[in-house]
């Protein structure tokens, strides 16, 4: 994620800031620069940047909600932001606490988007294209005891669908102990999700799908009597040799999934540590080599060798910070010869565009 900073006082902003801490000033997020702004009224719904004069309106949820801080190009005929636009069906926001969760996963849903533009993948409405993205965010149906009236989350057909009750700290903690997950979060089911969409998109049409095969597997095998074999009996003792999490030696599809996923959090996360000029070299024994330094915006870098060299040491640090506050480890992976192998194909075909 880049830094941010007001366009007005200059101080530094979060990318989910809708007004400025410092000075007051409005600010919202303009996908079009990929910058956030500091905006000024001008009447009849048009905001204008203060650093450069271009009109923008806010998204409809960051005006009638509160759950966006988007901005839409003035002349542009669209309510809605174009990651709003991906909604095709929200929560009922006449129940108590599904705002709230609602803005949660919006917020999280924002910054896969960020990733997707920063890579230059293809993010159209599925509303607007028929290959494009939808998402729909549901809950549980209050039926206690029917199976049926819970909401799984998945993707089908490019509609990404979101329990939001894994917007809820509570609930998804209960999952994670359930599932026997080290890392479980909003963000990271999001970017799971998308795996699946730009497996559709990317790999099964196209070039990709033999050499994908070689990598991960063959993806013809029965999906859901795979999963079933996983929930009953588990991963493979040795799961670790060969893939990212336990779920991703179920079948090629989510080995799939979890390694995107894994990838986008490792570009996002390089670049926050660019952005704040993160340098990582440790101390070493007389004689002994430093270590890298960050010194690359990782969605521009074409080097998959150069972003992992700079990945390690980094998630070495994150978890030694974390330990000495008392925290689990930020990052519970381990990064094996084959998972890599497979970071690396993602890389490719993510920069193949």
């Amino acid at each position: 994620m880049k830094l941010f900073h007001c366009g007005r006082c200059a101080s530094l902003l979060y990318f989910e800031n809708s007004c400025c801490t410092s000075c007051g000033a409005s600010v919202g997020f303009a996908p079009d620069v990929m910058e956030l702004l500091a905006i000024d009224p001008k009447g009849d719904g048009c905001w204008v940047d203060v650093a450069n004069g271009i009109q923008y309106r806010l998204c409809d949820n960051y005006r009638s909600q509160g759950a966006c801080n988007w901005l839409v190009p003035f002349a542009d005929s669209h309510g809605f932001c174009v990651a709003c636009r991906l909604n095709r069906t929200i929560p009922d926001l006449s129940v108590a606490r599904n705002h709230d969760l609602w803005v949660r996963l919006e917020r999280e849903k924002r910054r896969l988007v960020y990733s997707l533009l920063r890579l230059g993948l293809p993010c159209e409405p599925r509303q607007e294209n028929q290959n494009g993205l939808a998402f729909d965010f549901l809950a549980d149906q209050p039926a206690l005891f029917d199976e049926r009236a819970k909401v799984i989350t998945g993707h089908s057909h490019g509609v990404i669908t979101l329990n939001i009750a894994e917007a809820d700290p509570v609930e998804r903690e209960r999952m994670r102990s359930q599932m026997a997950e080290p890392y479980r979060t909003v963000l990271g089911h999001f970017r799971h999700e998308s795996g699946h969409y730009y497996w559709d998109l990317l790999v099964r049409p196209g070039l990709w799908l033999g050499t994908v095969r070689d990598v991960f597997g063959d993806d013809a095998k029965d999906y859901r009597q795979a999963l079933d074999q996983h929930y009953q009996y588990g991963p493979p003792a040795n799961w670790q040799s060969s893939y990212i999490s336990a779920y991703a030696s179920s079948h090629p599809w989510e080995d799939w999934a979890e390694t995107w996923a894994h990838y986008l959090h490792m570009v996002d996360t390089l670049e926050t540590a660019w952005q704040f000029g993160v340098r990582v070299n440790p101390r070493r024994e007389p004689g002994m080599n430093g270590g890298p330094e960050l010194a690359f915006d990782p969605y521009k870098a074409h080097d998959f060798d150069g972003l992992i060299r700079h990945w390690l040491p980094l998630t070495l640090a994150l978890n030694s910070l974390n330990r000495s506050m008392g925290h689990e480890y930020a990052y519970p992976f381990v990064l094996a010869d084959p998972v890599v192998e497979k970071l690396r194909l993602v890389h490719r075909i993510v920069n193949a565009g």
